[in-house]
């Protein structure tokens, strides 16, 4: 007698993974299998590019699928998609993709005697199915085969029949259709979202002058599926590559274990050192020593045997290596050695999800032990506060995988100091921060330091001076009987009077108050 199931036990539907980076993370595990799914963009969101990667990881994993295409031909379509390394022509002479070409034929001119009938397209889409073996369906796009029919039932009525029909077949579709606006009606026509199992949503919206790429699964039939908007990017090479923030897990370990920052003084100030696994941030003004500070950290390393990786978005090659050897510190050498690497970009040459998933394959690659961004800030000028985050989170969260000893730098806004360490407030988001401050004391510019938070350790609560010659950062004694130094308004403080120190763009003339 066959079992029967137990009607208080939900049935979980078997979901496919589609194999696309960070996207069956979002998915909880891929797209249902057998059932349709709408990917609903904008022009230029990447749709024609999420359905062809959905074959192409499909011929992968040994899975053969069909593409279905009512805009542009077979040609152009391997032509587009030869830039992610998708041969689509040999697939097709091993019998692993078949198209179904139902594009216009702008050549000729088309004559209506009669009403739109699907049955022949889908006697060919059945036929290149059986043909290949085909697990997986992808149709771009439906407005241009349900513009076709003149009347909405009519095309609500053809579209439920396409769906059933690919249902019969077995196989798992992949559906596009245009929208007109990011934030709004999910399709253009207003009813294929309600026909499709599935829907997601591709966006590439304009953002403060900036375009921020997000997926969006609005709904899953039957399963669950991670709920918002998830940052994405397209990249030569590989596709569409997904970032959700929601897989990364608070599950690193913890180390005790002390490395040094590459100044002995700091290392006291800092209890022994950086944490292995710490990330730390170095605030400070433009020519307060924040790069200088990424220096020794390298030599640091170098010095302990460490593979170091630096990223430099400000700086070029030569003007590093000069600087360096200006302080004392031979970068060639150490690149000979094969203990440093050095990357350098502007920041505009890419946005920030590709600045992040090309930085993540360095960091796999090298292996590194120590890692250093010189600087967040020029990243941050080429994205949102929202998208600038979610990079810093994303970063971090993958250098603490690899317990990877990270080192950022951040510009202050302003010369003397600030409402705060950063202006996106990522300071939360990192372990360590280290204050530069320019200080100045009756005419004369002195720069500060002080380790402003350290998580796990106790650390030097005060604020040095420290000066910079060819041999690089020296530490010194801490300023005594002066404060307001952090805020950009210092103040010394003498027996029974203050005096007022003017800050660079304050009085000229130093006013006393007598206690």
């Amino acid at each position: 007698m066959p079992d029967t199931p137990d009607p208080q036990t939900p049935l979980l539907l078997e979901k496919l993974p589609t194999g696309i980076s960070g996207f069956d993370h979002v998915a909880h595990g891929g797209l249902p299998r057998r059932r349709t799914t709408l990917v609903a963009g904008t022009a230029g969101s990447g749709k024609t590019v999420f359905g062809a990667q959905f074959l192409a990881e499909g011929i992968a994993r040994g899975e053969h699928g069909v593409f279905i295409t009512f805009e542009e031909t077979p040609e152009d379509i391997c032509r587009n998609v030869a830039a992610f390394g998708w041969d689509v022509r040999t697939w097709e002479a091993e019998g692993h993709w078949a198209f179904v070409d139902a594009s216009p034929d702008l050549d000729g001119e088309a004559v209506v005697t009669g009403e739109y009938d699907l049955g022949a397209l889908l006697a060919r889409i059945e036929h290149a199915v059986r043909s290949v073996d085909a697990k997986r369906v992808t149709i771009d796009s439906l407005g241009a085969i349900l513009d076709r029919f003149p009347q909405q039932a009519q095309t609500r009525t053809e579209l439920l029949r396409i769906a059933a029909a690919l249902r019969q077949m077995g196989v798992t579709t992949v559906m596009t259709a245009e929208r007109t606006v990011e934030y709004g009606e999910v399709s253009r026509l207003g009813f294929e979202e309600f026909v499709a199992d599935n829907v997601i949503i591709l966006r590439n919206a304009l953002e403060d002058e900036k375009r921020r790429r997000t997926l969006e699964i609005l709904k899953f039939r039957g399963t669950s599926h991670h709920k918002g908007e998830v940052p994405f990017t397209v990249i030569p090479g590989g596709g569409i590559v997904a970032i959700p923030l929601s897989a990364m897990q608070l599950v690193q370990r913890s180390s005790n274990v002390r490395v040094t920052s590459g100044s002995a003084e700091l290392d006291a100030m800092c209890g022994g050192g950086f944490f292995r696994d710490s990330i730390i941030l170095v605030s400070g003004a433009t020519g307060t020593g924040k790069t200088l500070t990424v220096t020794h950290f390298l030599s640091g390393g170098v010095a302990e045997d460490e593979r170091c990786l630096l990223f430099a978005f400000e700086e070029s090659r030569e003007q590093l290596f000069r600087n360096a050897s200006g302080w004392g510190f031979d970068f060639e050498d150490m690149e000979r050695q094969g203990r440093l690497k050095v990357v350098l970009d502007y920041p505009e040459t890419l946005n920030l999800e590709e600045h992040l998933v090309r930085m993540k394959q360095v960091i796999a690659d090298f292996k590194p032990n120590r890692v250093a961004v010189d600087s967040l800030s020029a990243l941050e000028r080429v994205s949102t506060t929202k998208g600038f985050r979610e990079f810093v989170i994303g970063l971090t969260s993958f250098l603490k995988q690899q317990e990877t000893t990270g080192l950022f730098t951040s510009t202050t806004p302003t010369l003397l100091g600030g409402t705060s360490v950063t202006e996106a407030h990522i300071s939360t988001i990192t372990d360590s921060i280290v204050l530069l401050r320019y200080v100045e004391l009756f005419g004369e510019m002195r720069r500060g330091l002080t380790v402003l938070k350290m998580r796990g350790s106790m650390h030097d609560k005060e604020i040095r001076e420290f000066t910079i010659d060819q041999q690089g950062m020296h530490v010194g004694n801490a300023f005594r009987d002066v404060s307001g130094i952090l805020s950009g308004y210092p103040t010394r403080i003498v027996t029974n009077e203050v005096d007022r120190i003017g800050g660079l763009f304050g009085p000229e003339a130093l006013t006393q108050t007598t206690s």
